[in-house]
């Protein structure tokens, strides 16, 4: 059975990203990367979402990205309840690429044949690393920089929700049985995962339920 790692973060693109590798035929290799983010409720949704999508295995690997800071992910910075103009303070320098790389250090170990990321082009935040170009260009890096792809065996790094809208991703994981009050997605949700919905995640989490005509069973913090 071909194998595929899958980085899962606990929100619902990764859960969506999950399921379809495994509808596609893949064993999977569930990846989670505590980075230092501002709570932990997120990661913890990342290890229901691998038992609920049947992943083989989950790992959660620790890189302390708030030694450096820089996002309101990482430091000390007020998270923005409004959509802002250009890169928003919660982008995190070179993080898909530490995680993409993280990935294809056990994927190679895995002998895996994929590996398996939940960014989107179309209803994002306008991230630089959730670019197609950027994923491209990964996957040339990826096959001249391992043992794996010198002799013969190509990695090849899927995106199957990069086009898709917030709305797409909704119906697509209800077709393959995602229950999404499983995950969490917001920016500062509290210890027990109920988000605030404000922020730009959660905006455009509901967005995509309601252009999607289906339920939102999102936990909210009561206000």
């Amino acid at each position: 059975m071909k194998r595929a790692v899958v980085l899962v973060s606990g929100g619902m693109d990764s859960a969506v990203t999950l399921a379809i590798a495994r509808a596609q035929g893949y064993a999977c290799y569930a990846l989670s990367v505590n980075y230092g983010q501002r709570h932990e409720s997120e990661l913890q949704a990342a290890t229901r979402v691998a038992a609920m999508l049947g992943a083989v295995e989950h790992k959660e690997v620790h890189v302390d990205l708030r030694a450096f800071g820089g996002s309101a992910l990482t430091a000390d910075i007020d998270v923005p309840e409004l959509p802002s103009a250009g890169i928003p303070i919660t982008y995190v320098p070179a993080r898909n690429t530490i995680m993409l790389s993280v990935a294809l250090s056990w994927a190679e170990v895995l002998s895996a044949d994929a590996v398996f990321c939940g960014v989107n082009a179309v209803d994002y935040s306008g991230y630089p690393d959730c670019r197609p170009e950027y994923i491209k260009a990964f996957e040339v890096m990826a096959n001249l920089a391992t043992q794996a792809a010198v002799e013969g065996r190509v990695m090849h790094i899927e995106t199957p929700i990069i086009a898709m809208s917030k709305s797409d991703i909704v119906r697509e994981g209800i077709r393959l049985g995602v229950d999404f009050s499983q995950t969490v997605s917001c920016y500062q949700a509290d210890a027990e995962g109920f988000a605030c919905g404000k922020c730009d995640a959660c905006r455009l989490r509901a967005e995509g339920f309601s252009a999607a005509g289906i339920e939102d069973n999102t936990r909210y913090l009561a206000h």
